[in-house]
């Protein structure tokens, strides 16, 4: 069978994050946040104010990006994400990053640029890989397949305590508006759009917890596993 490999996609604040390290932390397996690719994509756009509109150079940073994440000791819910030297991790999760993120990912030379470095990080004894388009276009071979969401309240909500537990001062309705928009440029851009693999177990998180997710996940897996 190869080396396993579990998807875990879906809209932004649908739990991708979360439920990705508790599942890759239950079977001892590797991470990869796409989700922080693009991210430090955006954030290296805007550090070099490269126009967003401008593919050719968007694509060559994608290429170029000197990324490293490694577990933080201080928090293990959390993976330390590096630019170079630079621990870029609080920067790529501010809302402007994120934003600029959902635009690059539009563009399909950037898409494409980060295509292998997204495989790559494949290894033994199995990958846990979470994002908008894991399971159809990154690893459609997938053993299986994961499709989180929840109402665009609710994940509006979770960014909301995220961040002002961070210590950032937001705006909910702000962030509704933002949860929107996004989902729209998700689902409706030419590349890779956001939607469930035909073969994803498809999962509403609005009134699950993580344990409830991950052990749903697990259970999932293990009859995949035992096939």
């Amino acid at each position: 069978m190869g080396i396993p490999v579990i998807t875990i996609d879906g809209p932004t604040a649908s739990g991708k994050g979360t439920i990705c390290r508790m599942v890759a932390e239950k079977l001892n397996w590797h991470i990869l946040d796409s989700g922080a690719l693009y991210r430090l994509v955006a954030l290296s756009a805007l550090q070099k104010k490269v126009p967003l509109d401008a593919q050719e150079r968007l694509s060559a940073e994608a290429r170029a990006l000197d990324i490293r994440f490694a577990a933080s000791q201080s928090d293990p819910d959390n993976t330390i994400v590096f630019l170079g030297n630079q621990n870029v991790t609080d920067e790529i999760r501010q809302e402007e990053c994120g934003n600029v993120a959902s635009k690059v990912a539009v563009l399909p030379s950037v898409r494409e640029a980060l295509l292998d470095r997204q495989r790559a990080f494949r290894q033994s004894p199995g990958l846990v890989a979470d994002g908008r388009d894991m399971g159809t276009v990154v690893f459609p071979d997938a053993v299986l397949k994961i499709f989180l969401t929840a109402s665009a309240e609710e994940r509006a909500n979770r960014r909301y305590k995220q961040l002002k537990g961070k210590g950032i001062d937001v705006n909910l309705g702000d962030l509704f508006a933002e949860v929107l928009q996004r989902d729209e440029r998700d689902t409706m851009r030419a590349t890779a759009p956001l939607v469930p693999a035909e073969d994803a177990h498809q999962l509403d998180t609005t009134e699950m917890s993580p344990s409830d997710v991950v052990d749903h996940v697990i259970q999932l897996y293990s009859n995949c596993a035992s096939i």
